[in-house]
């Protein structure tokens, strides 16, 4: 396993719609699975997809570890235990109500910065794992907005791009004046 480079907004990877995997069993799918899960956990992400390392394939690992529910942005990011460790494969997502949930997102390549996102509140999601197994899960919360995140990544979009209010992309210093303004 290997820790990987993490692309930065701006390079024209993440631009761009990444290509169907053909088989997720694939030994090559296996290496960057596992490279993405060392990479993920060394830069305290909640999830990653392989064009944040210049891999233009849909593969998407992600996660809503317990360290999320403590800091400024735990009731933002509203902490939902029912996000596990995933791998997902060529996801497709399915939005479940029009309902929309704001919320505030950081992004490994887009360092520094937040920004407040509003996405579909409840959605469906399916793929596969690296072992060739269908998934299909229900999400709502953290859970759904992290989903969706990655899968952007996927179709070449950064949240920034998500962004109804540009005045709300600020530097992660400075999340502590938004915070206490909402309470």
């Amino acid at each position: 396993m290997a820790i990987l480079k993490i692309a930065r907004m701006g390079h024209p990877l993440l631009g761009r719609r990444a290509d169907p995997v053909p088989d997720p069993t694939a030994p090559s799918i296996h290496r960057l699975v596992a490279d993405m899960l060392e990479t993920m956990a060394d830069a305290n992400g909640a999830g990653l997809a392989a064009p944040q390392v210049y891999v233009p394939l849909r593969v998407v690992v992600f996660q809503a570890p317990a360290e999320r529910t403590e800091g400024e942005l735990a009731e933002a990011e509203r902490f939902d235990h029912t996000a596990p460790l995933t791998v997902l494969i060529n996801p497709e997502i399915e939005v479940l109500s029009q309902e929309t949930e704001g919320g505030w997102e950081g992004c490994l390549s887009v360092p520094g910065l937040r920004g407040f996102v509003e996405r579909p509140a409840h959605i469906r999601y399916s793929g596969f794992d690296h072992e060739g197994h269908p998934i299909e899960r229900t999400a709502k919360g953290f859970h759904a907005r992290v989903v969706q995140h990655e899968c952007d990544h996927l179709d070449g979009i950064l949240y920034p791009q998500r962004m109804s209010d540009l005045k709300k992309l600020i530097f992660e210093s400075e999340v502590r004046h938004w915070t206490e303004a909402s309470e």
